[in-house]
């Protein structure tokens, strides 16, 4: 097995980890073995081709199998880490609120790594261009990022405190 590159690290909280961690087990374990259960008593009422409580036990089988493997992937890919200091520079695990200069648009988001969150809030993370040239500034400061080719944004950081979740 090959070790992570910096660009691939996954950016977790112990208490995102060990959650995550838990989900993993309980869909080896219990999860799989339930569905593997169903699987096989959908098989043996008869023809398959018809069997609808086969074909959907199939695919949650199919699911929690995917979801092994993402997990399998991302805690492998894993940095560990406490809550950032409350000291306004921007680092994984930090709520940032920036002011896109040119647009004139304020935008909040996560500055970390999809799984520090729930599904709806924004985030971005460290390898994205925003994050590179946000990463390590401070509140008040203000970068450029290529955000697409030859447009270059501006970006004020307004705030940058640990993230609660």
């Amino acid at each position: 097995m090959t070790e992570p590159t910096r660009g691939d690290v996954v950016w977790l909280t112990q208490a995102k980890f060990d959650e995550l961690q838990g989900e993993l087990e309980q869909l080896r374990g219990p999860r799989r073995a339930e569905m593997v259960k169903r699987v096989s008593e959908a098989r043996d009422e008869g023809d398959l081709k018809e069997n609808s409580g086969y074909h959907a036990a199939r695919e949650e089988l199919g699911k929690i199998d995917g979801r092994v493997q993402q997990l399998t992937d991302m805690l492998r890919r894993a940095e560990v880490g406490e809550a950032p200091a409350d000291d306004g520079v921007v680092e994984p695990g930090m709520w940032v609120t920036i002011h896109l200069v040119d647009h004139d648009l304020k935008q909040e988001f996560l500055f970390g790594s999809r799984e520090m969150a729930g599904e709806d809030i924004t985030v971005f993370s460290p390898q994205s261009p925003l994050g590179q040239a946000i990463n390590g500034q401070r509140r008040g400061d203000t970068v450029s990022y290529e955000a697409a080719p030859g447009k270059v944004v501006k970006a004020e950081i307004l705030e940058a405190v640990p993230y609660a979740g």
